[in-house]
């Protein structure tokens, strides 16, 4: 046998089939070796496979600076490793100095000068949809019966850029109580209805005035609604009470396609219920962002919030 033959390992089948012998190339198995070496050392360094209830954290650790400026070291994750990309990078680095000046200027700097306003408009915009939209929608109309529509210039607690900051910053919580002041049984389903009635009447015609005008009485009676959707039923931004004639529903399922029999029943349903009570069925509240977002990210979105609805 020369040494170009191929060698066999002596097993034979069927008198002539022979098993050759061929072993892999020095190259191919140092490589595959140094794969192994390669894994377990990362196995080490990072998270890779799970251990009980949870996953082996790696002794590798990256520390990056979150949005606020506050700097964290964490085990190593690919999260934070783009979060630390994010806010390092050149172009971060150019958004957070335009950001910082823009959480420094007054809201009326910021509307006055055109390049912090484009500045402005763009990052709050991605803000709002990562943080806002899912509720308010991706241009800020609103789901009905749920989250208020921020474009229509109607503002449950005010549209200066300061209430708008502060809705942002701490949150806002319906706090209607169910058929008024007093127990619904007291006030009674007739009562409920001709309520319902004089309110649907401030914005349509077609409503029988002698039942509104028994509606008013309750209203500024047994229902005490005055007390906070004022005596003209104007609305009262200090705690959230909407003007009740003015053709916009933030909670009643109201369009201008709605039969005036529909309008009344929806009404009734957000009195007999109230506004996020233990017993409504009605639940609004927006939660707080002071701890989510940084003062400079409330500020941009206080102002593209108010641009939205020219604000106030």
């Amino acid at each position: 046998m020369s040494n170009k033959e191929v060698k066999t390992t002596g097993h034979v089948w069927d008198e002539d089939l022979q098993e050759y012998s061929n072993p892999l190339p020095r190259w191919w198995l140092w490589t595959f070796y140094g794969t192994i070496i390669f894994s377990l050392i990362y196995w080490v360094l990072y998270p890779t496979f799970p251990m009980g209830k949870g996953h082996n954290a790696g002794i590798n650790t990256i520390t990056y600076t979150d949005s606020k400026g506050n700097e964290h070291t964490t085990p190593w994750n690919t999260r934070y490793l783009l979060e630390q990309e994010m806010n390092n990078s050149p172009s971060a680095v150019r958004q957070k100095e335009y950001l910082d000046k823009v959480g420094n200027a007054s809201y009326q700097d910021i509307v006055n000068d055109q390049d912090m306003m484009n500045f402005t408009r763009a990052y709050a915009k991605v803000v709002f949809g990562d943080n806002c939209a899912t509720c308010h929608q991706a241009g800020g109309a609103g789901v009905a019966r749920l989250f208020p529509n921020l474009s229509d210039d109607s503002w449950l607690f005010g549209g200066t850029f300061e209430r708008i900051n502060e809705t942002i910053n701490v949150g806002r919580a319906g706090i209607m109580p169910a058929c008024g002041t007093g127990n619904c049984d007291a006030l009674g389903e007739e009562n409920i209805n001709a309520l319902a009635s004089y309110v649907v009447s401030l914005t349509d015609n077609s409503i029988d005035a002698a039942l509104a005008e028994k509606g008013k009485a309750v209203y500024m009676g047994a229902g005490a609604c005055f007390a906070c959707h004022g005596m003209e039923a104007e609305g009262n931004a200090m705690v959230g009470a909407p003007a009740l004639k003015d053709q916009i529903w933030t909670i009643a399922g109201i369009d201008a396609n709605t039969a005036a029999a529909d309008k009344v029943k929806e009404v009734s349903t957000v009195i007999r219920h109230g506004v996020n009570q233990p017993n409504g069925k009605i639940v609004r509240v927006m939660p707080a962002w002071k701890d989510r977002l940084s003062p400079a990210d409330i500020k941009a979105l206080t102002v593209y919030v108010h641009e939205l609805g020219g604000g106030k």
